[in-house]
């Protein structure tokens, strides 16, 4: 039923309660309301697909973003390194973004790292006032002449003109302040040596583009530069500090040129401590040529004197053509080949094996050698290492040996040798070999790296029996012989001693001498070995004029032992020298 209503003037007609203007069909009235609705319903899903697009897409980015810091993290920052990455232990290491690794000590201390700086460079080609940019710099840069400044600033043909290296925060705010647009900055880094001079021949130095130049920085760079892990050396900071004061000490006291000491350990081959002075800071510029950059440790090749006697003797028990109760005539000097071999204060008496070390005789020991024969002498000392240098050691300045050919050791050679002449050697390659004749007869190849296993193996070079026997020999030469000033109560020092007159101009030079102690301890059980070595040290009224190790080396090493040994936590034995005065009062009677 149509019915129609009036509204404000204006006819309207109702059916079934829908209105409809004046003129509008009602059949098609009914089309529009249901196109309408239809045009509502997909503006909605319309509406509806895109912001699922749009949350789709927002998913998307944050996936991206989430996917790449796990990338970063896991690539440049935390990695988890299990015992077949590193021999010692496994750990967890969150890194950093310099682009060189830390280097620490056995216990994780650091003793060098980087940090990041920036440098100060101009681009010439923007600098409009370089006489008032110059002035400014030079009151900021004391340092950096005004000519100096003015020749960078107005370099020509180039947009790049280095101004300064490594600008500590202070001094970088201060350039900014200036409001200078040609000075800009350019990211780095600065290699730091927080101990300064105690580990500096170890260490070495890097260039300021933080390229390795010398010791480990440059031995071990690609290690240093390819992994962000720190690089853990065998060295302890604590042992290294109270050697380094005693050699200080030592130098000042004797007068001497220098000195060098190195602390092994016997049955890994791990080095604790290596000291060398003088020294220098790596932190500083150093002049080429100075004497304190040369490493005595491991390039100080030198005749070692009366230590060789150890070798020598340890061969003839090895040999078996030698017993340790055998004597030998020492009475006289004796001429081999045409020099003419004597002692120094001799006993001029016939000595037993053990007293050819206790005395340092060098006619006990010629005559030793000349039992087992200059072949065999020559095949022993190459079997422990004399020869060549100790080219994998970590420190890269190495000294290589003085060694005689096959030809050229002849009967006289093999004299001198005996007592340690003939044969030039680095203090590292006594220490080695040393380490070796007392740990059971096992060489092993020194290291600076903690806990490295299978880079040498470890060869046997003499039989256990006879690494006794010389264990024995030498602890009577610190009771009774040259090395009495280190027989530290408690701690069974063993050693032998040994001076050499330096060789000058092709001939060798009385009182101008390089004087050496090896040592280890305890006699028992050997854990570590001592070398202390000094350089020219000179006679006092304290030593009564006498330059030999004895009242040098000896003394020096001796104190050493007494600091040392407590902090590497060698228990003291005072019973064992109770009994050893007792077994040689008996003895005696």
């Amino acid at each position: 039923m149509v019915s129609e209503e009036k509204v404000l003037g204006v006819t309207l007609s109702k059916k079934n309660n829908n209105f409809y203007f004046p003129g509008q069909n009602s059949d098609s009235a009914g089309l529009d309301v249901l196109f309408e609705e239809s045009l509502s319903a997909g503006a909605i899903r319309t509406c509806r697909q895109r912001m699922l697009v749009a949350i789709a897409g927002f998913m998307l980015v944050y996936l991206i973003i989430a996917i790449r810091v796990i990338s970063v993290c896991l690539t440049d920052g935390i990695r988890i390194y299990t015992p077949g990455e590193d021999a010692a232990e496994s750990e967890i290491y969150i890194g950093t973004p310099i682009s060189r690794a830390d280097i620490t000590d056995r216990n994780g201390a650091i003793i060098a790292t980087s940090l990041p700086t920036v440098n100060l460079y101009a681009n010439p080609k923007n600098v409009r006032n370089p006489e008032d940019i110059a002035e400014k710099l030079s009151l900021l840069f004391p340092e950096i002449s005004y000519n100096d400044l003015i020749a960078k600033l107005t370099r020509k043909r180039t947009s790049f003109s280095m101004i300064k290296y490594n600008l500590s925060p202070a001094q970088q705010a201060a350039v900014n302040n200036l409001g200078i647009p040609a000075l800009e900055f350019q990211k780095s880094e600065k290699r730091v040596y927080p101990h300064k001079n105690l580990f500096s021949h170890i260490l070495g130095y890097t260039n300021i583009d933080n390229l390795g130049l010398s010791g480990v920085e440059k031995s071990l760079h690609k290690r240093l530069t390819e992994s962000s892990k720190p690089l853990r050396l065998s060295l302890d900071m604590g042992i290294q500090d109270t050697i380094r004061e005693e050699l200080l000490a030592a130098v000042e006291e004797f007068q001497a040129e220098g000195a060098s000491a190195i602390l092994m350990d016997v049955k890994t081959g791990e080095i604790i401590s290596m000291v060398s002075v003088p020294d220098y800071d790596p932190n500083l510029s150093i002049p080429v040529g100075d004497r304190s950059l040369f490493n005595f440790a491991t390039q100080g090749v030198y005749e070692a004197g009366s230590v060789f006697k150890t070798f020598n003797t340890a061969l003839g028990l090895e040999s078996g053509k030698v017993k340790i109760n055998d004597k030998f005539d020492a009475t006289k000097p004796i001429k081999v080949q045409g020099i003419t071999v004597s002692d120094y204060r001799g006993e001029n008496r016939w000595l037993s094996v053990g007293e050819i070390l206790i005395y340092s005789s060098n006619i006990g020991s010629a005559q030793l050698i000349s039992r087992i024969g200059k072949d065999a002498q020559r095949r022993f000392l190459i079997n422990m290492g004399f020869e060549e240098p100790l080219s994998d050691f970590e420190v890269f300045e190495k000294g290589r040996p003085l060694f005689p050919s096959q030809k050229k050791w002849r009967d006289d050679t093999m004299a001198t040798v005996s007592y340690g002449y003939g044969v030039s050697v680095t203090p590292l390659h006594l220490i080695a070999a040393f380490s070796s004749l007392i740990n059971g007869g096992i060489y092993h190849y020194p290291t600076l790296l903690k806990s490295v296993e299978g880079q040498h193996p470890a060869r046997r070079v003499i039989s256990g029996h006879t690494s006794e026997n010389m264990r024995k020999l030498l602890r009577d030469v610190v009771v009774y012989g040259s090395a009495k000033k280190a027989n530290i109560p408690g701690y069974q020092v063993i050693g032998k001693t040994g001076t050499a007159n330096k060789l000058v101009g092709g001939r060798y030079v009385d009182k101008k001498v390089i004087t050496s102690f090896i040592s280890a301890f305890p006699e028992s059980n050997p854990q570590y070995a001592l070398l202390v070595v000094m350089d020219e040290p000179k006679g006092s009224k304290k030593t009564f004029g006498f330059v030999t190790s004895g009242w040098n080396a000896v003394p020096v090493g001796g104190k050493i032992i007494s600091q040392i040994a407590p902090q590497l936590d060698i228990q003291a034995d005072f019973d064992l020298d109770v009994q050893r005065q007792h077994v040689k009062a008996a003895y005696v009677r």
